[in-house]
């Protein structure tokens, strides 16, 4: 019986992309060469300081250590402006209703995210009551597919793994829910997240009636 939903941020509840893009063009731009939509593709799904060296591996540069962890915190000062302006009409579609039918279907949520800016964008989108737990990327150490980011938001409602549903939009994210015991809702692409228990273009396709069919 499935007790608790357990959902990825960005890409589920609210899209943040376009500003790290953002953030990251701006740094590109201050090193002197230009950085595209397309050159960003590379950039999705990967850690800071490997997004950053393939930033600077398109603009042709080689940097010491201390200076690409200087360029990092820059990258992350410049996103951090463009989260402080977000509001809750930045939620994606159906994610709120969504939400106020579990809680009144008495079932718990919490949050199962890499981002160490989480709990800054759910203050922004005034969406941190509605959230029994909130595991964040400073609260974790391994990276998904590593399952440890859902297995603490599952301990952290004190419900085993096989009571609880994750949402994900990322491959890594589905396998990291599988392996850690969850079902798993995917959010986007069939082609991408085929390994999910169920797939639907974004909240709004959800309800309790099919999560209870997971």
């Amino acid at each position: 019986m499935i007790k608790a939903c357990i959902f990825d941020l960005d890409g589920v509840i609210v899209d943040t992309a376009r500003y790290h893009f953002i953030a990251w063009k701006a740094l590109a731009d201050e090193l002197g060469f230009d950085f595209t939509e397309k050159d960003n593709e590379r950039l999705k799904g990967v850690s800071r300081m490997t997004s950053l060296d393939i930033l600077l591996e398109i603009g042709g540069l080689d940097l010491p250590k201390e200076k690409k962890e200087e360029l990092a915190k820059r990258k992350n000062e410049h996103y951090r402006s463009f989260i402080l302006e977000m509001t809750p009409d930045e939620i994606l579609p159906g994610a709120m209703k969504f939400i106020k039918e579990l809680k009144d279907n008495d079932l718990k949520i919490a949050l199962g995210s890499a981002s160490k800016n989480a709990m800054t964008i759910l203050d922004r989108l005034e969406l941190t009551s509605w959230f029994d737990a909130v595991i964040d990327g400073t609260k974790v150490s391994n990276a998904k597919p590593d399952p440890e980011v859902f297995l603490k938001g599952a301990e952290a409602l004190n419900l085993p793994p096989s009571e609880c549903v994750v949402f994900e939009d990322a491959e890594a994210g589905v396998e990291a829910a599988l392996a850690g015991g969850m079902k798993c809702v995917g959010i986007g692409s069939p082609e991408v997240l085929g390994k999910a228990n169920l797939v639907v273009p974004g909240l709004h396709e959800m309800d309790i009636e099919k999560l209870s069919r997971l």
